[in-house]
């Protein structure tokens, strides 16, 4: 008996589409992507994503939540292993460049549900590590806010204009060294 070209089961199929999304998406980008081209990819029937995940917005919410779990992590680890908030910053790069599907969807939220507990859980848990924990707004915490909001607005401007190849001739090497040298404009009270 001839064995199938394409295997029919998964030991975690919510899982395996998720990972051929991040595919699709690494390819084509997030706007093309079609759960018809998932499912191929997943060797799956052409049903299985929807069936798993209703539509291409479930999918994606899906793909955004992973991704900002991985961010968290990344952001953890940076934090724990230096101590400095400016290495959390080149770890925000870092995780940019190294996965670029999650990225693309992760700050576009007219692609999924940004209101799915498993997102909105994810992102406050990374959101955490680029704010702080949530305190009072008194006016040294709206400060250390703006703070905040003015290292991440540049830590992820430069990792989109890296990924975007607007940065290739300002900018040329090591991106992580590059990221260091930017964020040293910063003066980072957390």
């Amino acid at each position: 008996m001839a064995q199938p070209s394409r295997p029919y089961h998964h030991g975690d199929l919510p899982r395996a589409l998720v990972a051929a999304a991040v595919d699709v998406i690494d390819d084509v980008g997030p706007a093309a992507l079609s759960l018809r081209e998932v499912a191929r990819r997943a060797g799956v029937s052409h049903g299985a994503p929807a069936h798993h995940f209703r539509d291409k917005a479930g999918l994606l919410s899906a793909v955004a939540a992973e991704g900002y779990e991985l961010l968290g992590d990344a952001l953890s680890e940076a934090f724990e292993r230096t101590g400095e908030f400016r290495e959390v910053g080149v770890a925000y790069v870092r995780f940019a460049l190294s996965h670029r599907a999650h990225f693309e969807v992760m700050f576009r939220p007219e692609l999924y549900r940004a209101d799915d507990p498993r997102v909105v859980d994810a992102r406050d848990r990374s959101s955490a590590m680029l704010y702080g924990p949530p305190t009072e707004m008194s006016a040294d915490a709206a400060s250390g806010v703006s703070a905040a909001v003015a290292a991440w607005s540049l830590v992820h401007g430069f990792a989109t204009l890296w990924l975007n190849g607007n940065l290739e001739r300002a900018v040329p090497g090591d991106p992580e060294h590059a990221a260091r040298a930017v964020t040293a404009f910063l003066t980072i009270q957390r």
